[in-house]
């Protein structure tokens, strides 16, 4: 081992075109359309696999509006596609409560993320903690970062930040905001895996004890049918996509005698049709502030303790899952909330509501206001008509920094509409917006440009011939 002096001297230089910080949904979707469009992109993450969220097992939400139409195209769409390729790909399902959403097998996303990034000449650097910024008046010169190798200063003259928690954009001064009005964040989770699950036999228990199960929750999903036509309408789709929840009379008497633990929803959407897999989002630890290493490391015994009891109680209660057995689980835990930029725009909950449209809208989305609380609590709250909602790309530019761009569950949003837009359907069409936009800066602007001199309409336009969905939907 080298000695803390040696380690610590170890500092270079490497000069790029564009900068990248997280490898989650949005800076995998950035660094990949900017490194195809000519950028030399460098991305950094701390982990040592790029996807984050992609990789945990969830479904994509907010790809597809609650009518089922696809609002998400373009670089997610071909990170799909590599996904299906590989064979790990199951299909857009509804879920006949709220949404629509895009299920995949995550062992072969962690492929596709890989293969793509190589393939379009993306420098991965993981393993990497980003430690602070240079600044130059309203400018980032320079993202510092720490690995094995040393410190490392990335210069360049554009930066995404696509942290998850607005880390250069905070470091560099910006405003940020935290949680919700006391400052509260959403708990976190932890992603697990069943395998050897009988479809047939859930479907039909979801079809003779609807009571247990959310359905219908919205009008786009509805349309008139009670719940027992809604549960035939999931027989026939034939996918174990089903939502047990937490006030119903199954799950509500475990959490009471203590069998569960208190929680709002078993959400269960399938991962693998050869293995017969689903991943279940139910855990969860509130109370916790994801910025604080200390609190969210010592979250993983519950969440694990969480996940032991929960397959055990489907094991015993829910037909289709006796001779289930636990596959596998995220290698990460599932942060909903930290902090968001303060932006020139900022997107509200009534935006989201009134599925509202902008000319200045450069991605998508339509998940319904989710905010998930401690304990069986959860607000959901549909979007008008089963609709989508565009986010302006003022949403994606912190005040008072030129050469920062953000992205991903960082947009700036009140606290209802960052409920909606911080799943993986927005975050990956926000990357790709990001990432296009820094490469026509660099390629009209010179060497000195601003994320605010970005021509919104022709942004739109090159993201539409890219395949992003911008009209035409609901």
């Amino acid at each position: 081992m080298e000695t803390q002096n040696e380690f610590a001297s170890a500092s270079r230089t490497t000069e790029c075109d564009l900068v990248v910080l997280g490898a989650g949904a949005s800076g995998v979707a950035a660094a990949l359309s900017a490194a195809r469009a000519g950028l030399n992109t460098v991305l950094v993450d701390a982990g040592p696999m790029p996807g984050g969220e992609l990789i945990s097992g969830m479904a994509i939400d907010g790809a597809l509006n609650g009518r089922g139409e696809w609002i998400m195209g373009g670089v997610g769409r071909e990170i799909l596609a590599e996904c299906e390729s590989l064979g790990g790909y199951v299909g857009a399902n509804c879920d006949w409560r709220l949404i629509w959403y895009v299920c995949l097998d995550p062992e072969f996303m962690k492929l596709a993320i890989a293969r793509l990034l190589a393939r379009a000449g993306v420098r991965l650097l993981l393993h990497t903690q980003a430690t602070h910024v240079s600044v130059d008046g309203d400018r980032v010169t320079a993202l510092h970062v720490r690995n094995k190798e040393g410190q490392l200063a990335l210069r360049a003259p554009l930066f995404v930040d696509c942290s998850g928690d607005a880390d250069i954009v905070a470091a560099a001064g910006g405003t940020v905001l935290r949680g919700g009005p006391g400052g509260e964040m959403q708990p976190v989770s932890m992603m697990f895996r069943m395998a050897g699950v009988d479809t047939e036999r859930l479907l039909a228990f979801q079809h003779d004890h609807t009571e247990s199960f959310a359905l219908g929750e919205s009008d786009a999903i509805r349309q008139g049918r009670t719940d027992r036509e809604l549960a035939e309408c999931a027989i026939r789709q034939g996918q174990p996509s089903v939502f047990i929840k937490g006030n119903g009379p199954l799950l509500s008497a475990a959490i009471e005698r203590g069998e569960m633990y208190p929680t709002a929803l078993i959400m269960i959407q399938p991962t693998s049709n050869q293995r017969k897999e689903v991943c279940l989002n139910t855990t969860r630890v509130g109370g916790i502030d994801g910025m604080r290493t200390g609190e969210l490391s010592g979250t993983l015994s519950t969440l694990s303790d969480q996940v032991v009891q929960c397959a055990a109680f489907m094991r015993r209660h829910v037909p289709g899952f006796e001779s289930a057995a636990f596959s596998g689980m995220s290698t990460r835990v599932g942060v909903r909330e930290t902090r968001r930029i303060d932006g020139v725009q900022s997107l509200t909950e009534s935006d989201v509501l009134e599925a509202r449209k902008r000319e200045d809208g450069v991605a998508k989305g339509s998940h319904h206001v989710d905010i998930h609380q401690s304990g069986t609590g959860q607000i959901r709250i549909p979007v008008k008509d089963g609709g989508s909602y565009d986010i302006p790309w003022g949403c994606l530019l912190p005040k008072g920094i030129a050469n920062v761009v953000a992205a991903g569950r960082i947009l700036s949003a009140d606290r209802g509409a960052h409920g909606s837009a911080r799943v993986m359907g927005p975050c990956l069409s926000m990357g790709h917006a990001v990432g296009v936009a820094s490469a026509m800066l660099l390629q009209g602007k010179g060497r000195a440009p601003s994320y605010a001199q970005v021509d919104v309409a022709a942004l739109r336009a090159r993201l539409k011939a890219e395949g992003a969905v911008l009209d035409g939907t609901r």
